[in-house]
């Protein structure tokens, strides 16, 4: 059975729900004004996992909303946790104009944004499969955006990599990071990865190619 992804345009950032048959594994949740958008794609099937990228608040903040309304568990890297009760406990730099312009409205969100709290049960490391939640994918650890960055590598061709690297106006490595080293580390991974089609947290999806 091949697996499908579909992605969800919640404003300026994307959700994906990976699917394989009945069985799919929500991957981020998007802001608070597109909650009923994203439960409404997730209701024809069976959710078995919500799966954040990383714990910043665009990527995050319906998570509670939707794990009730889906029962389904929450699962993230252990490495963001600290993100989850205040975006702004790892801090970040911008590269070039427009990654300040968006540092800067990050900023402003962290600030006046709430997350509502929520608790994950399951923590993923680099390796570990997706299997027992009926889809075909492994986890790739992607730090450099964040502490705990992670990627989805899914069977049919599919990478979704979160913030690693961003599609806002144009391609390119992540536009705010907070560790240059790592996110440059993570770009490399992922240019080695080859033939796939990217998924970014912001903008449309992409053939794979080297980052730099």
């Amino acid at each position: 059975m091949s697996q499908t992804i579909t992605r969800m345009q919640c404003g300026n950032d994307n959700c994906y729900l990976l699917a394989k048959g009945k069985n799919a594994v929500l991957i981020d949740t998007g802001r608070e004004g597109y909650r009923k958008k994203v439960l409404a794609e997730c209701l024809p099937f069976d959710v078995r996992l919500i799966l954040l990228t990383h714990g910043h608040i665009d990527h995050v903040q319906n998570a509670a909303f939707l794990a009730g309304h889906l029962e389904a568990p929450i699962g993230m890297s252990r490495e963001d946790l600290d993100l989850i009760k205040d975006n702004m406990a790892q801090p970040l730099r911008s590269r070039g104009l427009l990654g300040k312009a968006v540092l800067a409205a990050s900023l402003r969100s962290f600030r006046k944004d709430k997350i509502p709290p929520f608790t994950p049960t399951v923590f993923f490391k680099e390796g570990d499969t997706l299997e027992q939640y009926g889809v075909d994918a492994s986890i790739v650890s992607l730090p450099g955006h964040t502490k705990g960055s992670i990627g989805i590598d899914a069977a049919g061709g599919f990478f979704i990599v979160g913030d690693a690297l961003m599609n806002m106006v144009y391609p390119s490595l992540s536009m705010l990071y907070y560790d240059k080293e790592a996110m440059l580390r993570s770009a490399e991974k992922i240019s080695r990865l080859g033939e796939r089609i990217i998924y970014f947290g912001h903008g449309k999806p992409m053939k794979n190619r080297k980052w730099k």
